[in-house]
């Protein structure tokens, strides 16, 4: 048998690779920073070449680190879920899921306890960090991305179709000086999400507004966050119609009539050869079934 670089080493790779970062990999993994360095360094010894290019606080995987990863990292997750499955004595189908919090929180938690009842062998670990559909099959079996189109090498199903509404506080038309007209955004702040970034110009465009420029323009990276921004009066947050309506909030109102298009949707991807996997299948069916 051909001799293998320490499974510690690897791991310690992989974990390196996913955060970008030795001092985080080394958190998950209960080690120092050095013990967890001198395991990388072992494994580019034991292989004769870097796998990282070194920057002052962070870590970037190099074209060879690249590969490694891409034929080890799948290897490594099958390994571990098998050694689960040898230790708990039962079935257990894992997971990994790339979301964005406001999806899961409004579309996929209300409806858990029910795939968990049809299907309590499979477990979910879910990460919210952005840019998923990029990482689909470097440590996401499967991600829910809002995108205009997705990744033509990925298998896509398309999750909805929606309305760009322009979501306020209720205090905006309630108040002393009420916003009646799409002009009066010209005084306000737009609130707009960092992967929706054409929602303003699409809503503009609709209304007729062009040259329609609004006070500020304020980036978000969370959906909950820009809703509770414009429950505060902080800012209009141009969002989902099912943002809105999965919302129940009563501090939020829709302004104006418009009827607009979205230019994003959500969608279910993976890698085409992650269907013939049982948990990936089991999830997709369940999710296109609850939402669809």
């Amino acid at each position: 048998m051909r001799r293998l670089p320490p499974l510690t080493a690897i791991e310690a790779f992989v974990q390196v690779a996913r955060t970008g970062s030795v001092k985080a990999a080394a958190q998950e993994l209960s080690l120092s920073a050095p013990a967890l360095s001198r395991r990388i360094q072992s494994l580019e010894g034991f292989l004769g070449k870097p796998l990282f290019e070194r920057r002052h606080q962070a870590v970037a995987l190099n074209e060879d680190g690249e590969r490694l990863l891409q034929q080890i990292a799948p290897v490594l997750d099958r390994l571990t879920d098998a050694v689960e499955f040898m230790t708990s004595g039962i079935e257990v189908m894992r997971l990994r899921l790339g979301v964005l919090p406001l999806f899961a929180s409004q579309r996929i938690f209300p409806h858990l306890a029910e795939l968990r009842a049809r299907h309590p062998q499979l477990h979910l670990d879910i990460d919210t960090a952005g840019h998923n559909m990029a990482r689909v099959g470097d440590g996401l079996d499967v991600a829910i991305a809002l995108a205009r189109e997705p990744d033509p090498s990925l298998y896509s199903k398309r999750l909805d179709r929606n309305q760009v509404y322009l979501i306020a506080a209720r205090s905006l038309v309630e108040g002393a000086d009420p916003v009646t007209r799409p002009e009066q955004l010209a005084g306000l702040t737009a609130l707009i999400h960092r992967d929706m970034p054409d929602t303003f110009s699409a809503w503009r465009h609709a209304a007729g507004l062009d040259d329609l420029e609004p006070l500020a323009v304020d980036h978000f990276d969370s959906g909950a966050l820009m809703l509770e921004a414009a429950a505060q009066g902080l800012g209009v947050a141009f969002m989902h119609a099912s943002h809105f309506d999965e919302a129940h909030d009563p501090r939020l109102v829709k302004l104006f009539d418009i009827k607009v298009d979205s230019p994003y949707s959500y969608w279910f991807v993976c890698r085409p050869r992650a269907m013939q996997q049982k948990p990936v299948k089991i999830f997709h069916d369940w999710l296109v079934e609850t939402l669809m």
